[in-house]
């Protein structure tokens, strides 16, 4: 009777392609340790999506491999991206970089080592908000402060192609807020660090990063949203005023829509190197896609009160390529802002 019920299982099997692919899948990955490489500090709110999905992805993997994550910050994640997409395509390796860099590829940026029409992509926990936040000290305590300060409001940034550096860039140009940009930041919590430091005024990043890591000075006062830039308000800040409601010219709405609006869909996604083996991409796919609907994962990004709104990897893929189809006319716009002629 046993070896009948062996021989059974065994038809079923490997008689089955489905299942075949599966335990393949699962002796490879048993055992296994898959690495994260977050192109930002550790503390910021790439790290923090990043080491909550390393713990609760690995049990939706054929094989229950450990992942852990590795911060390489630098360059406003290009290290980090550059590095992706020259790494060995096994699928042991997970990328996120900052997706804002596909449109700094679009307008020609020569740092970049990547074609972002390549990468595998798996996915993305959240289409991000965008706010910039400045502290108390900095005398800025509403948009009209803002419009009206006799010097410009110092904004850490960490490179181009990263939002922090790139939504001061658009700002400034799009509404003639004065902003003076302090680059070379390895990450948000340098930037919230120093702006507590009294070096910079604040700086404009994603809100799901912002009110989480920053909650404390939210809660007390010292830290106050300004202004969001979004297509539509995020729903908890009804109150901040939104960039886009402040420009005055199509131009400018340009800038803003082009600029800031369509890479946040993809900003915090997540992605292989090219040539990873297709049935191992499919298989992180459905891992990442189980993991955003894990009752476990929802729980823990509640309670660290990081949003859950996200894109599959094929979405993802189709937003990247609508970037590639931007109007050239467009493209010149922006290129004129957001990459510095020096």
């Amino acid at each position: 009777m046993a070896r009948l019920a062996g021989l059974i299982l065994s038809l079923l099997l490997f008689g089955n392609p489905a299942a075949k692919a599966a335990a393949a899948e699962q002796n490879f990955y048993q055992g296994k340790t898959l690495r994260i490489i977050v192109g930002f500090a550790a503390g910021g709110g790439f790290d923090a999506y990043a080491r909550a999905i390393a713990r609760n992805m690995g049990r939706h993997i054929p094989g229950n491999p450990s992942i852990i994550v590795d911060n390489m910050a630098g360059a406003g994640s290009r290290i980090a991206a550059n590095y992706l997409y020259k790494a060995r395509p096994d699928g042991l390796l997970i990328g996120n970089f900052i997706g804002s860099l596909i449109l700094q590829q679009v307008m020609g940026d020569k740092g970049l080592e990547f074609d972002g029409r390549k990468f595998e992509w798996l996915g993305a926990p959240v289409q991000d908000e965008t706010v910039c936040a400045l502290t108390k000290a900095s005398g800025i305590g509403s948009i009209d402060d803002w419009f009206a300060a006799k010097k410009p409001v110092k904004l850490g940034g960490e490179a181009p192609g990263a939002n922090d550096s790139d939504v001061p860039r658009v700002l400034k140009a799009a509404l003639g807020l004065p902003i003076q940009l302090i680059e070379g930041f390895k990450g948000t919590s340098n930037i919230r660090i120093a702006a507590e430091a009294g070096e910079i005024d604040g700086g404009c990043w994603t809100w799901a990063s912002i009110r989480t890591t920053w909650s404390k000075g939210l809660e007390s006062g010292l830290v106050k949203a300004i202004v969001q830039v979004n297509p539509q308000k995020a729903a908890d800040i009804p109150n901040v005023p939104n960039a886009i409601d402040y420009a005055k010219t199509s131009e400018a709405r340009v800038l803003i829509e082009s600029g800031v609006h369509a890479p946040s869909a993809i900003l915090r996604a997540y992605a292989l190197p090219p040539g990873t083996p297709k049935e191992r991409v499919g298989t992180l796919r459905n891992a990442f896609d189980a993991t955003m609907k894990d009752p476990e994962f929802l729980m823990e990004m509640k309670k660290s009160k990081l949003e859950i709104n996200a894109l599959s990897g094929t979405e993802v893929e189709r937003v990247v390529g609508k970037l590639f189809q931007m109007d050239t006319a467009n493209v010149n716009k922006i290129r004129e802002i957001l990459i510095p002629k020096n």
